[in-house]
């Protein structure tokens, strides 16, 4: 296998602390084929100026996090701006004493492109736009022969800028955040570090009255709880007026909306996603890709999930002629499921030979003894209905480790011993794993 170290460090590091990576998915890509080939259709339209909202339901396990993941990933290469944020009890769409605004100003701190992968990308993004600005300025007018700091090519770089900017000025919000901006070139240019951090702090919604924005930028109003959807779609638009795709949206861990315990608050969120999804649909925005991802409660429950408001289950009911074998992937809701036991035993092969590309050893773990783990996780009392594929994941590396360490460890205690007659009833889907496997994504 020819894996970089970076790739390899990332993909086990991650897995073993219960986390997806976020580099090298497709190492370990198993069972996601057709998602795959969904999201970047989805993409490329997007790319046409569509937005589209997506959900993606499953249960603890299913792989939700990783299909965003994977849509970073995807995005990277198609040259979008991603940006991720989790709901958590102080993050939501909607809410008080800062509660909403949270959760833009997490997806700002977590903005993020192919350069950047790791957030914190909003100063590179303007930097790079910035020296692109001087750059056609300098060709364009000066035949590339001009000193940047030349008063009369800093008067044409900011005509520029202004011209770019000015599109946003009828989009709700729009004036504001081209004037700051500006400020923020201003400062750029002036070498003024202190102007272009108060800029950073007013795009990502870190002021907290208008009083000490408009004492710092003069700017009169700030993105707060009320309007930070608007400044979403706002750098929607500014990321695609300077040359990228589009601003991909990936929000996780959704049970915490269906957690809320005050009913009309929990409603106004839900209200808050309607009003997303009827944006996007509509085409009232574009250059936005917003993926949700939560539990089946959080979708279905008819007393506290989004069932429980009639225009989103009018609107999220799943296609009535969906099969598992016949899927419908360009409706709203992608229901996931884990992976079979035949999924988790091709993957469980690519990080064995991962490890020892990654320690530099060659692996004596055979497919056979793979399968054993498989059978001896899944013969464990209450492993079928709770069992995780990211805990046979870790546990995996952990026996993968011990082995290498201590290479005349027991291996029957790491991979399994030979099964009861009633274990291998138990587990009778996996005794026949084949090398036939319809999908290649996971």
């Amino acid at each position: 296998m020819n894996i970089k170290k970076r790739d390899s460090s990332a993909i086990l590091n991650a897995l073993s602390g219960g986390v997806v990576p976020s580099r090298g998915l497709q190492y370990i890509m198993v069972g996601r084929a057709e998602e795959a080939k969904q999201i970047l259709s989805d993409l490329k339209n997007i790319k046409e100026g569509a937005s589209i909202i997506k959900l993606f339901i499953g249960p603890f396990g299913s792989g939700k996090s990783f299909i965003q993941s994977l849509i970073k990933q995807i995005a990277f290469n198609e040259k979008f701006v991603v940006a991720n944020a989790d709901f958590t009890p102080e993050r939501r769409l909607y809410g008080s004493e800062g509660k909403a605004v949270a959760t833009y100003t997490e997806l700002m701190k977590n903005l993020s492109t192919a350069t950047s992968p790791e957030g914190n990308a909003l100063p590179a993004i303007l930097d790079k736009w910035i020296s692109d600005v001087q750059s056609k300025v300098a060709e364009d007018k000066y035949n590339g022969m001009v000193e940047f700091d030349n008063k009369e090519f800093v008067k044409d770089v900011q005509t520029e800028i202004t011209k770019i900017v000015s599109k946003m000025d009828e989009l709700t919000g729009g004036y504001d955040f081209s004037r700051v901006l500006n400020l923020y070139f201003k400062g750029f240019v002036e070498d003024n570090n202190e102007l272009q951090r108060q800029a950073i702090r007013w795009l990502r919604g870190e002021y907290s009255t208008k009083t000490e924005a408009r004492s710092d930028l003069g700017v009169r109003t700030i993105i707060d709880d009320n309007n930070y959807y608007d400044y979403l779609k706002v750098m929607s638009q500014f990321v695609k007026q300077i040359g990228y795709s589009g601003l991909v949206i990936n929000l996780d861990e959704a049970i915490n909306l269906y957690k809320i315990t005050h009913p009309q608050t929990r409603e106004k969120n839900y209200e808050t996603i309607l009003k997303i999804y009827n944006d996007t649909l509509q085409g009232n925005v574009g250059g936005l890709y917003i993926t949700i991802g939560g539990t089946p409660e959080f979708l279905e429950d008819e007393r506290k999930g989004l069932f429980s408001y009639g225009a989103l289950k009018r609107r999220l009911q799943t296609n009535p002629f969906e099969t598992k074998e016949h899927r419908d992937l360009s409706q709203p809701v992608i229901k996931l499921t884990p992976l079979t036991h035949d999924e988790t035993y091709v993957l469980l092969q690519k990080l064995r030979d991962i490890h020892a590309v990654h320690h530099g050893y060659e692996t004596t773990v055979t497919n056979e003894e793979i399968k054993s783990f498989i059978r001896k996780e899944y013969s464990k009392p209450g492993a079928e209905g709770n069992l995780t594929v990211g805990e046979v994941i870790r546990t995996f590396l952990g026996a993968l480790n011990i082995l290498q360490q201590h290479p005349d460890y027991n291996r029957s205690e790491l991979f399994g011993v030979a099964l009861t007659n009633q274990e291998s009833t138990n587990n009778s889907r996996v005794t026949n794993i084949t090398s036939r496997f319809s999908r290649t994504g996971g």
